[in-house]
This record gives structure tokens, sequence and C-alpha cells, in this order.
């Protein structure tokens, strides 16, 4: 098995960096903005984009940690879908963030439970890496690197201090 790095810090950082521009500029600022970090990976994206967003428009968003688990299809625990944060997405511009998107079965998850704070205006979609192979009918608005893999191989996104990307077959 061998380990190929795609995407270096400071790429990721850049990447990153854009991705928060590519968000302000769509909605027209961020005023009416609300992002979500997709437990557990996601989490970490999520906060480096709010700052970057925020140093951009000079706001102070908050990130919010999203857990999908008890919406997930293949789910069978009996955790709780109470909600973890004191939030209203009603009327607001929701991100999603997330660091692969591969079958969709996550993504699918975070639209169930993002609505448990709300009906928010729009829900929209962040993800560093879109692998495709898609198994649900959801496709990202905003996308760092569009990466085809094989089945078999694994994309793995480093998000303890430095971020990187590598892929592993």
């Amino acid at each position: 098995m061998g380990r190929t790095l795609i995407m270096s810090p400071a790429r990721v950082r850049r990447t990153l960096r854009r991705l928060a521009y590519e968000i302000v500029e769509r909605n027209r600022g961020a005023d009416t903005l609300e992002l979500f970090g997709i437990r557990e990976s996601g989490v970490p994206l999520v906060e480096t984009l709010v700052d970057e967003i925020n140093e951009i428009e000079d706001e102070v968003l908050t990130p919010y940690g999203l857990d999908v688990t008890p919406f997930r299809d293949d789910h069978t625990g009996e955790e709780s879908s109470t909600p973890s944060h004191d939030v209203d997405v009603t009327g607001r511009d929701v991100i999603l963030v997330d660091d692969v998107l591969f079958t969709g079965r996550t993504s699918r998850a975070a639209l169930d439970a993002v609505l448990q704070y709300g009906r928010p205006q729009s829900i929209q979609l962040v993800v560093l890496i879109d692998r495709g192979h898609r198994e649900y009918p959801i496709q990202p608005d905003y996308t760092g690197r569009l990466l085809q893999t094989k089945h078999r191989e694994e994309v793995i996104v480093a998000t303890d201090g430095d971020f990187s990307v590598s892929v592993e077959d």
C-alpha cells in the first residue's frame, strides 16, 4: 500500500481561502451565513473557513459542528437527534462543510440534521475533495479539488495541525 500526497498544507490553505472568497461572493457578503462542519473532519475545516470569512468580511461568524450519525440511512444506534447548538437557521443561508464527498450519504444525512435548527433560505455544500462515485444525486456548490479515484482507494485529509490531502491505495 502506498500513500501519495495530493495537496500540501500550503495548497490546502490557499484552497480554503479561495473557497471562503467564493462563499462570500455567491452570498453577497456573510451577514446571512451559518456554517456547519460535518463531524468529525468537517469541523476543523469549517473553523478555518469561518476564520477566513471573518477576516475577509470583518464579521464575527461562529462555526458549528454537525453530528449526522442519527440521520444516516446505515445507522442503527439509539443516539439522540437533539440539537446540540442553540442556533436558529430560519431564513439563513446554511453552509455545510465536509472534507471528502464520495457517495453522498453523509451529505444527505447532513441535510436532515440541519433541519432540526429551523428552515433555512438555502443550504449549500462545501467539500475540500470531490471523489465522484455518487450513490445519491448530491453535488457540491463549492469544491476545493475534483479528484477521480478508484473505489478501493482512500482519500485521507489530515486535519490535526496542518491540513494535507493524500491518497492511499
